[in-house]
């Protein structure tokens, strides 16, 4: 059976938000594709073939997968990163004091009620815990499928080994039988 040719790929890198991201993909279209959008970044100058032999690493084992660290950071990329984007410190400047207000306001505005603003936030976060939960069990079914795939793979290849081995004896004997063919 002929071996499909493998595809060349190059590895293409683009900050998204908080986070530097690359994707090992055939061609530009196809990295856009991976990261979700239709503008053309690599014409803005936004995102650009990476030289970074850690990037290139991390993004030729997974294939067409968008990988993320987090923005200043040296970690590996990964499909899920844990660490967070470093803030810079605020430079100390000579803090100046405002003069103190002429009347405080007569009436000050109650504060804004924030609960649902809390509800949707924990509901938005919770859907992300379960999403990440939902991700590790099917990278763990891969795997596992993955073994077994290679375990019934071996067990074929023995098995046709025994058959073939089998089946030569057989027409070894029928021939010396005379048969013909």
């Amino acid at each position: 059976m002929a071996k499909s040719p493998t595809r060349k790929l190059k590895v293409f890198q683009a900050q998204f938000g908080f986070y530097d991201t690359v994707v090992a993909a055939p061609s530009q279209a196809a990295a856009l594709r991976a990261w979700g959008t239709r503008q053309n970044l690599f014409a803005s100058g936004e995102a650009k073939i990476t030289t970074d032999e850690g990037a290139i690493a991390a993004a030729t084992a997974h294939p067409e997968t968008l990988l993320r660290r987090a923005v200043g950071s040296t970690d590996p990329f990964v499909l899920e990163p844990t660490s967070l984007p470093l803030v810079p410190d605020v430079p100390k400047k000579a803090i100046v004091k405002a003069a103190p207000k002429a009347k405080p306001a007569a009436r000050s505005k109650p504060p804004a009620d924030r609960s649902k603003l809390e509800a949707a936030e924990k509901a938005l976060s919770k859907l992300d815990e379960n999403r990440k939960r939902e991700e590790a069990a099917f990278r763990r079914e891969a795997e596992d499928l993955e073994i077994r795939r290679m375990a019934a793979q071996s067990a074929y290849v023995e098995e046709r080994k025994a058959a073939t081995f089998k089946v030569v004896n057989a027409r070894t004997d029928y021939r010396k039988a005379g048969g013909a063919g």
